[in-house]
């Protein structure tokens, strides 16, 4: 028979143990595990750990050479593996740990005959006393970095070895040291693995806290956009349903209309009235959920009521005011009509700016300047600094997003940031053609037609 079948195969997987494979794949390896600089120790652990090797190693020699009779050709490799072995430790932490438990295996053996020399004074084995410390501190480094199951099973192995040498082996006179070394390794095990698996929870939570940041911050740009939806959505209604009905009217401004222009007019009031329909559809979906209505604009306002443009600022400014904000409105150059998404987003700007103001610069003043340019609309609202302590506001803290939006979709821009001497600024440009070039800055300087309303 010169194979098995994969039947047989599989029977014979199945009886045969998987732990000497786990353990196999576990501890024998040689990958780097560096220990973590600290974020207020940075490198002192590693300095205290290095100092402690060297430590560990003179004490070793002096140790095995001085007590244990051995020659400096055995004491000095046995006292620099069990010193090197914490170095190592600190980027290989499973090599380290073989190095330690074999450099001890290794001078139980040699000492082993040399135990009785001297019956008065009865030589600590298996594990010297330089031994046990670095195990302890290999134990401890390789339980910070390695899973849980990984460090368990070093720790068993330190176990077993220990056992096998004193346990089954034994010697005729010494002093017993088996039961502190494994009772230490155990100790700093728990502790290490107590500490990894805080660590593990802190990095966690931090990448949980991550994801429902960006998942907070995505739902509140659609949410925003679905407000702007609806706002954008109330003002084509609007124009569909002047369409429809200077359609239906338009017939009645001609004698004798011809038959084709009545046919197409009414083609026109047709189409104008099923863009109505599905377009007050869509708005029945968009407003399903009641959206965010700002305090400031709040009172008096009915779902179906015309959307609100430039015409209500002073309105906007006044109860503002009656909130307790100081404000100053000025215009700049001549007022005109504008169209209804550029005079809808600027007003929804200065809502939301001023409303920013109130919340979290308690006591401030507050400036609104309206320019007309060329090319478009210039909106700036600037504020003082706050000269009472800022209250934590219950705010969403998405008004910025909301007001970059805005003037984004109109392929305008917003700047938005400090001043230098304190307060806060707010700049927008609102283009009448998304393709224009942004003639706000220039535009900025023109002071003609001011018009100045104090608080």
């Amino acid at each position: 028979m010169t194979g098995t079948g994969p039947g047989i195969r599989r029977v014979l997987g199945e009886r045969v143990p998987r732990w000497p494979r786990v353990l196999r794949e576990d501890l024998w390896t040689v990958r780097a595990d560096p220990l973590p600089r600290f974020s207020r120790l940075r490198r002192v652990p590693h300095a205290v750990l290095c100092v402690a090797a060297f430590g560990v190693a003179l004490g070793a020699v002096a140790q095995l050479r001085d007590n244990g009779h051995l020659g400096n050709g055995t004491a000095f490799p046995l006292a620099l593996a069990q010193g090197g072995a914490v170095v190592l430790a600190l980027r290989r932490p499973i090599p380290a740990w073989w190095l330690s438990t074999g450099a001890t295996l290794v001078g139980a053996v040699l000492l082993h005959g040399r135990l009785g020399m001297r019956p008065a004074m009865p030589f600590t084995w298996p594990w010297t006393t330089a031994g046990i410390i670095a195990q302890t501190l290999v134990m401890l480094l390789l339980a910070l970095r390695v899973p849980t199951r990984v460090s368990a099973e070093a720790l068993a192995l330190t176990a077993l070895v220990t056992y096998a040498l004193e346990g089954l082996w034994g010697a005729s006179h010494y002093q017993e040291t088996g039961v502190v070394a494994v009772a230490l390794s155990a100790i700093v095990w728990a502790l290490g693995s107590a500490l990894r698996g805080r660590r593990e929870a802190r990095a966690e939570l931090g990448r949980q806290a991550s994801m429902a940041a960006e998942e907070r911050a995505r739902r509140t740009l659609l949410e925003e956009r679905s407000r702007i939806a609806r706002e954008l959505h109330d003002v084509v209604a609007h124009h569909m349903s002047v369409i429809s009905i200077q359609a239906q009217v338009a017939p009645h401004l001609v004698q004798d209309p011809p038959a084709e222009l009545r046919e197409n007019l009414e083609g026109i009031r047709h189409n104008a009235l099923e863009a109505l329909t599905e377009l007050r559809r869509v708005l029945g979906v968009l407003r399903s959920e009641d959206g965010d209505t700002d305090a400031l604009d709040r009172a008096g306002t009915d779902p179906h009521s015309p959307q609100p443009t430039l015409d209500r600022l002073d309105a906007l400014v006044e109860n503002t005011r009656a909130a307790g904000l100081s404000v100053t409105t000025r215009i700049v150059g001549e007022r005109r009509p504008l169209p209804s998404g550029v005079e809808l987003s600027a007003y929804r700007i200065v809502q939301e700016a001023l409303s920013n103001v109130l919340r979290h610069a308690p006591g401030a003043t507050a400036s609104v300047e309206i320019a007309y340019v060329p090319y478009g609309l210039r909106v700036e609202v600037l504020n003082s600094p706050s000269s009472r302590p800022v209250s934590e506001s219950p705010g969403a803290g998405h008004g910025l997003l909301g007001m970059r939006e805005r003037a984004g979709m109109l392929g305008g821009h917003l700047l938005a940031g400090p001043r230098p001497g304190g307060g806060y600024q707010i700049s927008a440009f609102l283009p009448l053609n998304p393709h224009a070039e942004a003639a706000g800055p220039v535009a900025a300087e023109d002071t003609s037609d001011v018009k100045d309303h104090t608080a």
